[in-house]
């Protein structure tokens, strides 16, 4: 009978090959660098959709409340 593989997922942690770490560390710092201008870019974009999406309506009311012929707020809520 055969032997079947093995299914469980290989660890994946520090390690890998050993070598010269000069001219792997240039590329290790530019790799760190794009990958934190990625993660800050990713997390300024949640914020930027939370905010907006709790923010707009406000935004809109107090925008209304403050034009010239001030409506009521029933006005303002209404698609009419």
């Amino acid at each position: 009978m055969a032997s079947r593989p093995s299914l469980k997922p290989k660890p994946k942690g520090k390690g890998g090959r050993k070598g010269p770490q000069a001219a792997g560390e240039e590329q290790s710092t530019a790799a760190a660098a794009a990958r934190f201008v990625k993660e800050w870019t990713t997390w300024t974009m949640k914020t930027t959709k939370v905010a907006v999406h709790y923010g707009f309506i406000p935004l809109i009311i107090v925008i209304g409340m403050n034009s010239d012929p001030k409506p009521t707020l029933a006005q303002l809520l209404t698609p009419v």
